[in-house]
């Protein structure tokens, strides 16, 4: 089946098709997914994670894990908005999950962490990260200054900074290492 619309602005006609090939609005999140797969990320999560379900029908904490994070990287802003991709196949197929978890699912999970839980998963995905950071000759240092946010006008994240960009380090106990500064708001 086919339909021809005459789009709002413009004057050649767009003719719509219907397939049977799976269609997603979240198409973008495919080349964070391959990202995701180049670096490891589902094998570094599923080894270290330390929350297990023993119920047949759980869904396994990694693809809840990871479901959180695609909820988050395609706007969501509240446990309940991940919902809104439980309904998308397609993102399940291109992540490899038979069942997409729900918003609870995702909240429980969070749940179980306590705080020995934490360093326990934080700790090995640290080292992975400082690992798979590019060698420099002066070596690094973690800058948690909070005046870092006034510098970047308000920029979230993880940023370097660079040694003009910031007063203290004109001259003082960093010498010529890179400067990572956690910006927040």
């Amino acid at each position: 089946m086919h339909r021809r619309i005459t789009p709002l602005w413009g004057e050649k006609k767009v003719v719509l098709h219907q397939t049977p090939r799976a269609v997603t609005p979240s198409g973008g999140l495919s080349v964070f997914i391959e990202f995701l797969g180049k670096i490891g990320f589902a094998q570094l999560i599923g080894e270290h994670l330390p929350i297990h379900m023993k119920s047949p029908n759980a869904i396994d904490p990694a693809q809840t894990l990871t479901a959180f994070l695609m909820s988050v990287v395609a706007g969501a802003r509240r446990f309940a908005h991940t919902t809104l991709l439980r309904a998308d196949r397609t993102l399940h197929a291109l992540l490899g999950m038979k069942r997409f978890p729900s918003d609870d699912t995702i909240r429980n999970l969070f749940k179980r962490f306590r705080q020995g839980l934490v360093v326990q998963f934080y700790e090995p995905l640290w080292a992975w990260q400082l690992a798979r950071l590019p060698q420099h000759p002066g070596g690094y240092s973690l800058d948690l200054d909070p005046r870092a946010s006034n510098v970047h006008q308000q920029v979230r994240g993880l940023q370097q900074i660079s040694d003009q960009a910031h007063p203290s380090n004109s001259e003082g106990p960093h010498g010529n290492r890179r400067r990572l500064g956690i910006c927040g708001a």
